[in-house]
């Protein structure tokens, strides 16, 4: 069984203690940027599960500096923790929708603080133009850089659903050009999008392995106030998973997923405001301790499916060479 601390998988905060040494915090910053889902490029209403704050609910004002956000959050953190080392995350829409001098100006601004260990830009594979990827590449050079691309599904039906606006071998070049830039890929997932049964949540986990990504976010789906999936939810009511549901596929998911893959998320918050379903996510404690108990109960961990398939290759062809993790 592999071990990561106390975890069962590959959580990111095991990956940071290991890289730098000690805790690392994400401080949600705010680059003041849209969306071609939203200024009418490809659409005006964003994807459908999409607040006004374009996914980032819980980033500083695009009305402040980048230094004036940053310290924010920092004194925000620090009021309950002392902590040393940072990741600076643009999180609100697409954080490379916009000319490049101006995501150079404010990406080496975060990365000029000293307290700042590495950069996380969320964006979409279909927003990486010559002059950004680039631009990346010269900024991986100074601190690391992280690319979050939001995949959501591999399924064409559930992504013209949600209006992803891009097809499956714009996110397989994204990730490649990243990866020809030692750039690390983080992928957002969605767990509980409508009408995708448990076997279609695991295909997208399945074709994650085979893709070159250093991380993912197993994301609960949240139905918030405003957004065009409460609307359709309202309309036509589709399946909302219970806790136990959820645990279940994504302890699946993660018996599925790779060991070398980090996990950065295994649910989500939604803002409570806002929040129509699943209420019982409000409780993101008692979310994450249901999960890791369940965890331990059945005694597995991530990446156990893999090594089962391997044992039984091994059985079946045992001089051939065959992938197998240990404690």
């Amino acid at each position: 069984m592999m071990k990561w601390a106390d975890k069962p998988y590959h959580c990111l905060d095991y990956e940071m203690k290991r890289r730098f040494g000690e805790k690392v915090y994400r401080l949600a910053l705010n680059g003041g940027m849209t969306c071609p889902n939203r200024d009418g490029t490809l659409g005006t209403r964003g994807c459908i599960f999409c607040s006004s704050g374009g996914s980032g609910d819980f980033a500083a004002s695009a009305a402040l500096s980048v230094t004036e956000q940053i310290q924010l959050q920092k004194n925000m953190i620090r009021q309950k923790r002392p902590v040393r080392k940072f990741i600076a995350y643009f999180q609100a829409y697409t954080n490379t929708y916009a000319p490049v001098d101006y995501l150079e100006a404010i990406f080496l601004e975060a990365l000029a603080d000293d307290e700042v260990i590495a950069l996380s830009v969320a964006t979409r594979p279909d927003c990486l133009p010559p002059d950004v990827l680039e631009l990346l590449d010269r900024l991986n050079r100074i601190k690391p850089v992280w690319v979050e691309l939001g995949l959501q599904t591999v399924h064409a039906a559930t992504a013209k659903l949600i209006r992803r606006g891009y097809e499956l071998p714009c996110f397989e070049q994204a990730v490649s050009q990243l990866r020809a830039r030692n750039i690390e890929v983080i992928v957002h997932t969605i767990l509980g999008l409508p009408h995708e049964t448990k076997e279609q949540m695991l295909e997208t986990v399945r074709y994650l392995n085979d893709c070159d990504i250093q991380g993912i976010k197993l994301q609960l789906l949240h139905i918030l106030r405003g957004t065009d999936l409460a609307d359709y939810y309202a309309q036509s009511p589709f399946h909302i998973m219970t806790m136990e549901e959820y645990t279940d596929i994504l302890i699946e998911c993660l018996e599925q997923l790779s060991p070398d893959i980090i996990i950065h998320r295994i649910t989500g918050d939604g803002p409570g405001g806002l929040l129509i379903a699943p209420l019982w996510s409000r409780n993101k404690r008692t979310v994450l301790n249901t999960i890791h108990s369940a965890l331990r109960i059945r005694g597995t961990w991530q990446g156990r499916a893999l090594e089962r398939a391997a044992d039984l290759k091994q059985e079946e062809y045992p001089c051939q060479n065959h992938l197998h993790y240990t404690s």
